[in-house]
């Protein structure tokens, strides 16, 4: 069983990534985080590897060269670790069909992180999205 020390050392490179994605190299990050055969779940069944993720943060980067994901909470529950974090960015353009406005977003977001070996096997969250595009239209 983790610690909550031990939980948050694994999972503070993955969410380093997710801050100013741009200036950072991402790769390494998850790479050193997340094991070759790790999976993110958005749901039950649609998930995406580590690649696609690293491809995603990137992204993120670009369209968000502010963004920054603050860790607010750990939980640890054996091989389990639960974040509740903090997203939050100036999209640089259009932004999920939002026309660009130079406004600023900030939602809520849960991971539930796998651990095995000392490396994320799984991760299933949910981010708030709904939440940044109401904050970016109004």
């Amino acid at each position: 069983m983790l610690t909550p020390e031990q939980a948050r050392a694994v999972v503070a490179p993955f969410y380093e990534s997710l801050n100013q994605p741009a200036s950072k190299d991402v790769r390494a990050l998850i790479e050193g985080a997340a094991s070759a055969e790790w999976r993110s779940f958005a749901g039950e069944s649609a998930s995406k590897g580590r690649d696609e993720f690293i491809a995603q943060v990137i992204g993120f980067g670009k369209a968000i060269p502010d963004l920054t994901w603050d860790i607010k909470e750990v939980f640890v529950d054996g091989d389990r670790v639960i974040v509740r974090s903090e997203a939050r960015g100036t999209p640089a353009g259009d932004f999920m069909g939002v026309p660009h406005t130079g406004k600023r977003f900030a939602i809520m977001t849960l991971d539930v992180h796998t651990v095995a070996a000392g490396k994320l096997v799984r991760a299933h969250h949910v981010e708030d999205w709904a939440g940044a595009i109401r904050q970016l239209r109004s």
